[in-house]
């Protein structure tokens, strides 16, 4: 008699690694297991005329989402709600932006990381995408991680994956704002949300701004760039999105995966 085909072995089923699509008692299993939980904060502003006002959130919570499928398997993970709103006062001129004072910030952020600390979770990965934010967030680091008692680490994922970026960008060498690099990221991950006829509108200065060495100054993006956009997203393409989305998610699968970045 032929010999019975092998049945191949069942493949360990992916439960979502999204908070809010998790059940309560999910989460609480998660935290028993020693999750990591993957806290991503942003923004929501103006991002030239070819973008919507939500780049950041979109951007960060998508990246976080990738990271966090790619390690489930082998380490217990999922990733909070995204705090959406964060330090953008420097858009506020150009309209459909809402921002925080730092007082307000560090509060919200305490009570998510409070939040998340008495569900028993004891590991927290704030992720980062939105440049206005990483000064506030460095400034709290202490006082979270003491307050809190939570083994917290913090980083700004496109300044994490920076070093993959010039292989990828032709007229930049990191994120800068509504620009070839997150334009191509939004391609990639949200493309029905590029409005691709005002692309050629979508370009501005390559530099957020001039100051003098040592001296602190601030500015409204509307005082340097008219379109609200730094760099040029006309040389935005879908494939440079996808190469950046990888090496995005990978610089931060890296620090998931160490151990001494944890201990």
């Amino acid at each position: 008699m032929p010999k019975a085909a092998k049945t191949p072995a069942p493949k360990s089923a992916s439960r979502p690694v999204m908070w809010k699509e998790l059940t309560a008692a999910e989460l609480r299993g998660l935290a028993e297991r020693g999750a990591t939980v993957i806290l991503p904060v942003a923004s929501m502003e103006q991002h030239g005329p070819h973008l919507p006002v939500g780049v950041d959130t979109i951007l960060c919570e998508g990246v976080c989402k990738l990271a966090a499928e790619a390690v489930q398997q082998e380490l217990p993970i999922v990733v909070a709600p995204t705090l959406w709103c964060g330090m953008a006062e420097h858009h506020m001129e150009f309209g459909g932006t809402f921002t925080f004072d730092i007082p307000t910030y560090r509060a919200v952020l305490m009570a998510f990381l409070k939040s998340i600390g008495r569900h028993g979770f004891k590991k927290v990965f704030i992720v980062n995408g939105h440049g206005g934010n990483i000064s506030a967030l460095s400034a709290f680091l202490p006082d979270f991680a003491v307050d809190t008692g939570l083994t917290i680490r913090a980083t700004t994922y496109f300044e994490l994956a920076q070093p993959a970026m010039p292989a990828i960008l032709e007229d930049q060498e990191r994120v800068r704002h509504a620009c070839e690099g997150e334009t191509s990221l939004m391609m990639a991950l949200a493309p029905d949300l590029v409005r691709h006829d005002k692309l050629p509108e979508a370009h501005g200065p390559k530099n957020s701004t001039a100051r003098p060495l040592g001296v602190g100054l601030y500015r409204s993006y509307r005082s340097f760039s008219e379109s609200g956009v730094v760099g040029d997203a006309r040389r935005a393409t879908k494939a440079k999105g996808d190469k950046l989305a990888i090496a995005c998610r990978d610089a931060l699968v890296t620090v998931l995966r160490d151990t001494a970045a944890w201990g």
